[in-house]
């Protein structure tokens, strides 16, 4: 096979949780334990930081491989899902692993895949343990896909833990209370390991309190470690200016990254940053302030409010649950603009009749359907929206409903595409 034929064969031979969501998920770490230990359990051979949460984790992780990228470590970077091609999931030094890789792996472990019938993700995540331990990286970020205790991801005993934000996403899978959430997240804590929680969440802090305690992880809460005393959004970047809360040294810095959500996944990494300090990764602080400055660079990270024109101006976010659409319109509350078009789409099976009333009303919506078996009709969809006060019409594909609102839209309003990671992609 081909690269192309590969990763075909990926797509239409192992369930896709992107595709057809929990159907595709196992209940246990058998598969991924038994792929792993088919390669000669490569998931041991590297060190590792493990990043989960509701919002902010591709972010935050993103953020931490440009800091030791740009300290001069060779950083592997684990993500999901991908916006254009699957070789974003799996990256070195910001740059993707080669297609002959994906052939090459999938060649040899093809007998293991019939015999095992992984899921997609189970094979992924294999996928780059493997390539990060061939290529001997100093370190790898790794952000869980769901959840946490249960993520295929969840075989490594990294340096460090990070958890954001926790909030209401795939509650069929990972419960229905914020406690039950977090304690999913909380599977990532591993013993004597340190966690930084980025955001501290009064109903939940017990949850990573005890889960520490129990395991012996020193436990960091960063909004507590930092405290923010100035910012600044323009369209182009966000500059911070945050206090140690103990020693009272006072960081300015930039950040490519331009949304204002930012701003709690930042403190969640530079709570990181001083832990690694302190067991004696070498991350200087100029370092950490240029990384920050161009984690896109870097990193390749897209989709986190990526401004793609300015006439008119148009936004891409790949925020789709109730915490993200939050942050989206707290944004929004910043912007300038004559009107607002939001071109957007869901998939199934997030909490949408929640996530509808957030939207401003006082806008023109185009809602559409990504091209994949979860995705919401965008027919229901506009009628749910139209009962939460929203007005616009439904669009056959992703494409026409961009398109409708570019040709609408006056050269000093907003678009904005959001609501599912696929309608931003299939815009892209």
């Amino acid at each position: 096979m081909n690269y192309q034929e590969t990763v075909d064969y990926l797509y239409q031979q192992l369930p896709m949780f992107t595709r057809v969501g929990a159907s595709a998920l196992k209940a246990d770490l058998h598969n991924t334990l038994e792929l792993c230990k088919q390669l000669g359990d490569p998931q041991h051979k590297f060190k590792s930081i493990h990043v989960a949460g509701t919002n902010g984790k591709g972010s935050t992780s993103h953020m931490l491989a440009a800091i030791f990228q740009q300290a001069g470590y060779k950083t592997g970077l684990y993500t999901s899902p991908h916006l254009l091609d699957f070789r974003e999931r799996i990256r070195i030094n910001g740059e993707m692993m080669s297609k002959e890789f994906v052939v090459e792996f999938v060649k040899q472990i093809q007998p293991t895949i019939e015999q095992l019938a992984p899921s997609f993700f189970e094979l992924t995540v294999a996928m780059a343990f493997e390539y990060f331990a061939l290529e001997q990286v100093d370190i790898a970020i790794i952000e869980v896909g769901l959840g946490g205790r249960l993520d295929s991801t969840n075989v490594i005993t990294p340096e460090l833990s990070v958890i954001t934000n926790i909030s209401y996403d795939h509650m069929h899978i990972l419960g229905n209370t914020l406690p039950e959430i977090a304690g999913e997240k909380a599977g990532i804590i591993k013993a004597n390991v340190p966690v930084v929680i980025s955001e501290t969440q009064p109903e939940i802090q017990s949850v990573f309190i005890d889960k520490a305690a129990f395991l012996g992880a020193p436990i960091h809460f960063a909004d507590r470690e930092w405290l923010l005393q100035e910012s600044e959004f323009s369209q182009g970047h966000l500059s911070l200016g945050v206090q140690h809360t103990h020693s009272g040294d006072m960081k300015r810095f930039h950040t490519d990254l331009t949304g204002q959500y930012q701003m709690k996944n930042i403190m969640g990494v530079l709570s990181a940053v001083k832990v690694l300090q302190q067991a004696g990764w070498e991350l200087p602080e100029q370092t950490v302030f240029t990384a920050l400055a161009h984690v896109k660079k870097l990193t390749g990270l897209r989709g986190r409010w990526e401004i793609i024109s300015h006439d008119p101006l148009t936004i891409f976010d790949v925020g789709h649950n109730e915490a993200g659409v939050t942050e989206i319109v707290q944004q929004l509350k910043h912007m300038v603009y004559r009107h607002l078009h939001i071109v957007t789409g869901f998939v199934k099976d997030k909490e949408v009749r929640k996530v509808l009333p957030l939207f401003p009303a006082a806008a023109t919506y185009y809602f559409c359907k990504a091209q994949l078996p979860r995705a919401m009709d965008q027919q229901e969809l506009a009628e749910m929206a139209h009962e939460s006060g929203l007005r616009g019409h439904a669009y056959e594909s992703v494409q026409q409903a961009f398109q409708a609102a570019k040709q609408q839209a006056h050269k000093d309003d907003l678009v904005l595409v959001c609501g599912s990671f696929f309608v931003v992609a299939e815009v892209m």
